[in-house]
């Protein structure tokens, strides 16, 4: 009876401290963890809810690193994303693990501007420091042919925009998000251009709007630079444009365009050449694309930069001449600039 009625006693004690120890643990994995403020927590390849806990541990936020294993235990299905993810003085173990196999991680954002060659979104994705960089280093020819773009050369193949990704994200994969997405606002503009436009299939169109982006200083002006052009082609006129030649002279240029400049035999020398150049000479967003399709109505066939980044537009070359005459001999601005303002 002695014997029978420890062992009852052993039991109920052993119940207790397995409750007691249950209690604890549950107090343990569902109390807020011990930080102040928002904190960013990176789960790298490799890791366990058994390292995440260490971790935590170790830097004070939780009480010990058991909690994290038998949280874990709570959802068999748990898988841990790698990435990095933003931890709150609110959440509690659960929490935090469930935010871990959400996916939910950090974004970043880098934003393409207009204008920009394809070298030069690789200096931005660059200068993020979190990205990936797979493409440095290769030409805009060989970038084409790696991302297994439409087009043989990738100038003017990605669409000017702000972008989210994620850490270790790659350039390669932003700038493929990026080139979907200008396949699909060209191809919808093209589809509502101008019937009466003289320009052959969506990439000319590309091209165009990417020399009316290198020329516009004035979002509103685009349509009008737009229908110049167009009319300078319809009537088999050089199109005559600064950016193309610099951008056919590549390192050659030094910042002041010659006479010389305008003599070059490149493929993009609109001085020597009739119709577009062979491929876009910049990168674009909506406005350019949109004014390449629909441009505006004007008769002119000139334009010449007033030096505060709008332009003057003449149907005649008489008309043009006495404009470069008062804008850039005569009354030349002392700020005068005959490039866009750059972005």
């Amino acid at each position: 009876m002695f014997i029978v009625t420890w062992l009852w006693r052993l039991l109920l004690l052993a119940i207790m401290l397995i409750g007691l120890s249950a209690g604890t643990l549950y107090y343990g994995v569902t109390q807020p963890i011990m930080i102040d403020e928002p904190i960013i927590y990176e789960v790298k390849p490799g890791y366990t809810t058994t390292r995440i806990g260490s971790q935590m541990a170790a830097r004070g936020w939780i009480h010990h690193s058991l909690l994290m294993k038998v949280a874990s235990r709570l959802n068999p299905q748990l898988v841990l994303k790698v990435g990095e993810y933003e931890l709150t003085p609110q959440m509690n173990i659960i929490d935090v693990l469930n935010k871990l196999d959400s996916g939910d991680a950090v974004h970043y954002r880098v934003t393409l501007l207009e204008g920009k060659t394809t070298q030069e979104y690789l200096e931005a994705l660059s200068g993020q420091k979190n990205i990936e960089m797979t493409l440095s280093g290769l030409s805009s020819i060989e970038i084409s042919k790696k991302l297994d773009l439409p087009y043989p050369n990738s100038e003017g193949m990605f669409f000017a925009d702000t972008y989210l990704y994620y850490k270790g994200d790659t350039d390669a994969t932003i700038l493929l998000r990026s080139h979907k997405k200008l396949l699909e606002e060209l191809e919808e503009a093209w589809g509502k251009r101008n019937k009466q436009t003289p320009l052959k299939n969506s990439y000319e169109a590309l091209v165009l709007a990417s020399i009316i982006e290198k020329e516009t200083g004035a979002a509103f002006e685009r349509p009008l630079i737009s229908k110049v052009f167009v009319n300078r082609l319809r009537k088999n006129i050089r199109l005559q444009t600064d950016p193309t030649v610099i951008y056919g002279l590549g390192r050659q240029f030094d910042g002041n365009l010659t006479r010389a400049h305008l003599r070059a035999k490149t493929p993009y020398n609109t001085y020597r050449i009739f119709g577009l150049p062979p491929t876009p000479i910049a990168n674009v967003g909506q406005e350019s694309i949109d004014a390449a399709v629909s441009p505006g109505q004007t008769d002119a066939l000139y334009f010449v930069a007033k030096g505060d980044g709008t332009h003057a537009f003449s149907r005649t070359l008489r008309e043009h001449n006495n404009a470069v005459a008062e804008y850039q001999r005569f009354k030349r601005r002392a700020d005068y600039t005959s490039s866009p303002k750059q972005q």
